[in-house]
């Protein structure tokens, strides 16, 4: 695990030298591949090397890190073209994809909060270095205050678990039981934010809208999945307390989740509708890991994965658009069959899986949800019921809004795809769909 940190702290000063902008994303794809060849031991942490080890769960996230990493460098070639500080921007994505590496591969708890906490910072440089409109550090500011007001406790909370037990490696701590409601509370309620559960979602339509495409799909693609990481780890040593209160985690996010869908049909801006979507997707996820049962476990993270590539490629095609037309609103994004024929198909291929079509990991996914969802309580079909139609409906409705009708008149020049985009949709869309094939990897490793 040591060697692959060793590579990205290496790679920091290639960003300051001339012309080397895809040399650094060449470098990250060859770290992917690499990465994907390392032995991982389904049944317990492997690789342990002095801090860090892997396991499945923290495998399949530092891969979509490092593949989403390398996406967000192929996204931005405008900031190449226009020479606006590149050389810092792809500092930045180093420096987060580092912050996120040792998030996901880090045993002690409290490595665990510094490196949680610490890839807040690129993604708000990210936000208000790059972003478009002056709102974005407002933005900024939503996204800090939400995130850091709810994470001091997870840090008091670690300091009290030290104290009692004398170890917070995450390893050892699941043979505890820790039947404290403060300290569950205080836990928990971190990763809760960054999920963002209902109730405590507003700073990420607001993050979204304001940040560059970059921003969107790290924020879409790894932060929100921070949260689910931090559950899955944390929810082992509350198992008692847990069974007391989950009923309502699991009743505010699934209302939660209807309610935000049926806001997804009042959004006019691309890049609101498609991250109250993912406010929608999260809530699900929320209430998988909330039951406390295999299918839940499993269900929330093939989800995690699945939306991550979805959601990321969603707004690579919601910043296509824009930098053609300089413009979000669904109004003015009409038509867009008659101009891009072939960016049809890729936005019909991204919103299917976003409705959790087959092949995609959303379906595998969301059926691993419903299925222990249902298990728990059979009344939770109703919302369930909702929040799938709705998805679909929401996707459907987003399709058929930008790509059919009459285009816009005040269009006066426009040009198609180039190849850069298409590649960097294939290379969302194709693991998406065909990682469904090794599925027994994602389930089985319990």
């Amino acid at each position: 695990m040591m060697k692959f940190l060793m590579m990205m702290i290496f790679m920091i000063p290639l960003c300051f030298l001339k012309n080397m902008f895809w040399m650094v994303q060449m470098l990250l794809f060859l770290m992917m591949f690499l990465f994907m060849n390392l032995m991982i031991s389904i049944n317990g942490f492997s690789n342990l090397s002095f801090m860090y080890a892997c396991d499945m769960i923290s495998f399949g996230l530092i891969l979509l890190s490092i593949w989403i990493c390398s996406l967000m460098i192929m996204a931005s070639d405008n900031l190449l073209k226009i020479n606006f500080y590149v050389n810092f921007f792809l500092f930045n994505i180093l420096f987060l994809l580092i912050m996120l590496y040792l998030t996901f591969s880090v045993m002690n708890l409290f490595m665990f909060y510094l490196f949680f906490e610490g890839s807040l910072i690129p993604t708000l440089l990210l936000i208000i270095g790059w972003g478009y409109q002056p709102e974005r550090v407002q933005a900024g500011m939503y996204l800090l205050f939400y995130t850091l007001f709810a994470s001091l406790p997870l840090l008091m909370g670690i300091f009290y678990i030290f104290n009692e037990y004398n170890c917070i490696m995450i390893y050892f701590l699941k043979f505890l039981n820790l039947d404290l409601f403060l300290l569950y509370i205080s836990m928990i309620l971190a990763f809760l934010v960054k999920m963002p559960m209902y109730f405590v979602h507003l700073w990420l339509p607001k993050a979204h809208v304001e940040a560059p495409v970059s921003g969107s799909m790290i924020l879409a693609g790894i932060m929100l999945k921070l949260g689910g990481y931090g559950l899955l780890r944390m929810m082992i040593f509350f198992n008692q307390i847990n069974l007391k209160f989950n009923y309502f985690w699991v009743v505010i996010s699934l209302v939660g989740g209807f309610y935000i869908s049926l806001k997804c049909f009042c959004q006019i801006d691309i890049k609101s509708l498609i991250a109250y979507s993912s406010v929608a997707h999260m809530s699900l996820v929320i209430g998988g890991i909330m039951v406390m049962n295999y299918w839940g476990f499993m269900g929330s993270y093939i989800l995690m994965i699945g939306h991550g590539l979805c959601s990321s490629g969603m707004f690579c095609l919601a910043n296509i658009n824009y930098e053609r037309l300089h413009s979000r609103s669904l109004y003015i994004n009409k038509g867009m069959m008659n101009f891009m024929p072939s960016m049809s198909l890729w936005w019909f291929l991204l919103i299917s899986s976003n409705m959790a079509a087959p092949p995609s990991l959303n379906l595998l996914g969301e059926i691993s949800l419903i299925n222990s969802l249902l298990s728990w309580s059979w009344l939770s079909m109703i919302m369930l019921m909702l929040i799938s139609f709705f998805s679909a409906g929401y996707s459907l409705y987003l399709y058929s809004y930008i790509q059919h009708g009459k285009y816009y008149m005040g269009l006066y020049s426009f040009y198609s795809g180039v190849s850069r985009e298409y590649l960097m949709l294939l290379l969302h869309w194709f693991p998406l769909n065909i990682m469904i094939l090794k599925v027994d990897y994602s389930m089985i490793w319990f």
